[in-house]
């Protein structure tokens, strides 16, 4: 979301693809007009990444390794000089083509499209990242030290980052990416 701000707000024409209608539906709340929704499929991929000059894969599956969005023959029909930044690095990569990096080695190409996809991307600002990321969890934290059943009960919000629960791996995708049976 932060990037689709950045990039509104620098006059780019934004396009987000998403397989959850509800989560496109929030973007067409947020930003109206000024950014095109579209339900993420293969056609729709390869129609969105061959007119785009920047794709930002940005997929997360909670518990487990992310699936590939791009493959490699997409980038046949992108233009030269394009850019794609896997932000899903962290869960092995949304793109065929990904790598991870460095912050001091951080792109790389393959046929004429620039990829990049650091890992641990808040690494790179570890005071400000460890800041924000205490603001958001602290009051999880506090509603926790009544336990994990209260606090289920108090925060209803908490229970799909429930994975583990009476000695039991609760969440499927954990267990999947552990191959582990839930």
């Amino acid at each position: 979301m932060n990037a689709i701000d950045v990039a509104v707000g620098l006059g780019a024409q934004v396009s987000v693809l998403d397989v959850d209608v509800d989560a496109l539906e929030g973007v067409q709340q947020r930003w109206g007009s000024r950014v095109v929704t579209d339900y993420s499929t293969r056609g729709s991929v390869t129609e969105w990444t061959a007119r785009a000059d920047l794709v930002i894969g940005a997929v997360l599956v909670a518990g487990d390794r992310a699936p590939i969005v791009v493959d490699r023959s997409m980038l046949a029909d992108m233009k030269a000089g394009s850019v794609m930044v896997d932000i899903s690095i962290d869960q092995g990569g949304c793109f065929e083509t990904s790598k991870e990096t460095t912050h001091h080695e951080p792109i790389y190409v393959v046929d004429d499209v620039v990829h990049y996809a650091v890992g641990n991307i808040p690494g790179s600002v570890p005071h400000t990242s460890s800041r924000a990321l205490s603001n958001a969890i602290l009051p999880y934290v506090h509603t926790l030290t009544h336990g994990v059943a209260e606090a289920v009960e108090i925060r209803p919000d908490l229970h799909p980052g429930v994975n583990v629960a009476g000695g039991l791996i609760t969440n499927e995708a954990v267990a999947h990416g552990l191959s582990l049976n839930s």
